[in-house]
């Protein structure tokens, strides 16, 4: 039987900058957004309570919490910090696959000791080399170790073992499954569906009938079934660029110039780090002024700033003339092993 832990760092980013600045412990932290205009990184648990969260933009985070206290993003920080502890689980199995730098699944299948001891010795190990606190999930897969480190955050672990998972699924609220957003939690809770156990009651073919091909997955999910396998080696599926403006962009020919100096970066960086790989389609996203947002893509081989002007133009007109306070650009690669997977750039 596998056995998975997920390590999750309790709020990450706030934690190295308290751990930083200890003047900064006990207050309401958001990373990120120098200005009102920009958006969290994350915050930490303080802000949390006031409703605070990542990706939330800066002025709503400042009317929920008034006395809300912004630091800068240092991103050399949190990846030495990341390396560091990336570090301390080499020394338990290389089996490691990193998700972002402040989580990663490690399979410790080969090793005799039992994975909850495993995982409580790789948080000491990391608290005490670097004053971080780190939450973990133990199972036998991914998508219930992944689950399960949220369930005593911050600074704790659970452990799902196999006679427990199907009562550990049966009681998980569905919004807990990867892909459930608040739009499909609606759909799910207009047919009375709202733990997975209801989601188990429909039989696979209602589930493809309703949802398409997600219907299959979501029977599959809702039972705790995941048969991935920790992958030491993630493919790139995507490079972008975004740029968020200090005033909105009001006109379409604005944008133009500023999305061609975009593509310039983006052809520097494939000719460096990506010279290899296949390029499958282009991508421009915008995000207008009340926070809607949307994605035009078109499948292409090489960049052609002509193409991506299209785009451009195509991703204008779904906004019907709405300022423009974020301009995206990118491309997906061709992924070798699984050449139809549809995937999200940002």
């Amino acid at each position: 039987m596998p056995k998975i832990i997920h390590i999750d760092m309790d709020c990450f980013y706030a934690a190295i900058e308290e751990r930083e600045a200890p003047e900064l412990r006990g207050k309401p932290i958001g990373v990120g957004g120098s200005s009102r205009r920009g958006v969290l990184t994350t915050a930490n648990y303080e802000a949390r309570k006031f409703g605070c969260r990542s990706a939330m933009p800066v002025f709503k985070a400042l009317e929920l919490c008034p006395h809300l206290i912004l630091v800068p993003v240092r991103f050399d920080l949190y990846k030495s910090e990341s390396a560091r502890i990336r570090a301390i689980f080499g020394r338990f199995t290389e089996k490691i696959e990193p998700l972002s730098l402040d989580e990663a699944y490690l399979d410790v299948s080969h090793l005799r000791s039992s994975p909850e001891a495993i995982a409580r010795e790789i948080r000491a190990q990391i608290k005490e080399e670097t004053g971080l606190t780190a939450s973990a999930g133990i199972s036998h897969n991914k998508l219930i170790a992944k689950i399960a480190s949220d369930w005593n955050k911050p600074d704790g672990q659970h452990y799902v073992g196999p006679e427990q998972v199907d009562r550990f699924m049966r009681e998980l609220p569905v919004g807990r499954l990867w892909g459930i957003g608040p739009k499909m939690r609606a759909k799910l809770a207009a047919l009375n569906i709202h733990t997975c156990g209801d989601l188990q009651k429909l039989d696979m073919l209602e589930l493809a009938r309703r949802f398409g091909n997600w219907g299959v997955e979501l029977h599959e999910l809702s039972r705790g079934i995941d048969t991935r396998e920790v992958r030491t080696h993630r493919i790139r599926k995507s490079i972008s660029s975004e740029n968020t403006f200090s005033e909105n962009i009001l006109t379409l020919p604005a944008l133009t110039p500023i999305m061609r100096g975009m593509l310039e970066g983006i052809r520097e960086d494939l000719a460096r780090k990506h010279s290899d790989r296949i390029i499958r389609s282009l991508v421009v996203k915008l995000k207008f002024s009340d926070f809607t947002r949307t994605t035009a893509e078109r499948a292409n081989p090489s960049i052609e700033p002509a193409i991506y002007e299209e785009l451009l133009a195509e991703a204008w007109k779904r906004g019907q003339n709405k300022p423009v306070r974020l301009l995206g650009v990118g491309v997906r690669f061709r992924d070798p092993e699984a050449e139809d997977h549809q995937l999200d750039l940002w």
